[in-house]
C-alpha cells in the first residue's frame, strides 16, 4: 500500500527552515520539497500597504492557488512528481513518499492547511530574527525599517491568527543547533511512518 505523508516547516523569516529542510531531503525516501518562495507574485503585483512598504509578507503575495495545484500534482501521482523534480525513487522505499513544504505562511491558506500529516513551526525571538534578517542578501533589498514596519508585525498577525483558528503545529526553537532540530524532527517523521504502516 502506498503512503503518502506531507510535512510542513514553517515559521518565522530566517528562522532556518531552509537549512532544516536541506538536511532532511537527504536522508528521508522518496522525499521531494516544495518551497512556498517559489510562489511569489512578480514585483509588479506586489501592493504597497497602509505601512509604505511594498507588502511581501501577506499572503496576497503568494499564487496559493499554483502552489496548491503543485501538491495536488504530486497527491495524484508522487512517483511521476519525483522523477519530474530528479529524485530518485528508491526500489526499497517504492512505497512511501514524502513531501516538504517549505514557507513562511504554510498554515494561513485554508486549502492546504489540512493536507499535513504534521506541521511545524520554527520560532526565534524578534532581536536574533533581526540580525539574522540583516545578514541575508535577498534579490529585493529590505528597504529600511522593513523588518519592524511590515516582516515582524506581519508574522506576529499570522501567527496569532493560525493559533485562533485551531491549526496544531508543533513549535520548534530556532535557537537550538542545526543538528538537534534535525535530529528531533527526523525521529519525528519516523515515528510517523512506523505508526502508518
Amino acid at each position: 500500500m502506498e503512503m503518502k505523508c506531507i510535512v510542513g516547516i514553517g515559521g518565522v523569516t530566517n528562522g532556518g527552515k531552509t537549512t532544516l529542510t536541506n538536511s532532511l531531503l537527504k536522508v528521508l525516501p522518496n522525499c521531494c520539497v516544495i518551497h512556498q518562495d517559489d510562489f511569489f507574485k512578480p514585483q509588479d503585483q506586489i501592493a504597497v500597504g497602509e505601512d509604505g512598504f511594498k507588502q511581501w509578507d501577506v499572503l496576497e503575495s503568494l499564487d496559493m492557488e499554483a502552489m496548491l495545484s503543485t501538491v495536488q500534482a504530486w497527491m495524484s501521482n508522487p512517483r511521476k512528481f519525483a522523477r519530474a523534480h530528479g529524485v530518485a525513487v528508491q526500489p526499497d522505499t517504492l512505497d512511501t513518499h514524502i513531501l516538504i513544504l517549505e514557507g513562511f505562511l504554510l498554515y494561513s491558506y485554508k486549502p492546504l492547511v489540512d493536507l499535513y500529516s504534521q506541521r511545524y513551526f520554527l520560532t526565534v525571538p524578534y532581536e536574533e530574527c533581526k540580525w539574522r534578517r540583516s545578514t541575508r542578501r535577498y534579490e529585493v533589498p529590505d528597504p529600511p525599517g522593513l523588518f519592524d514596519g511590515h516582516v515582524w508585525p506581519m508574522y506576529q498577525k499570522y501567527k496569532q491568527e493560525m493559533e485562533a483558528n485551531g491549526v496544531e503545529v508543533v513549535y520548534l526553537d530556532g535557537m537550538k543547533s542545526r543538528e538537534e532540530l534535525f535530529h528531533q524532527v527526523l525521529e519525528d517523521i519516523q515515528n510517523l511512518l512506523l505508526n502508518r504502516s
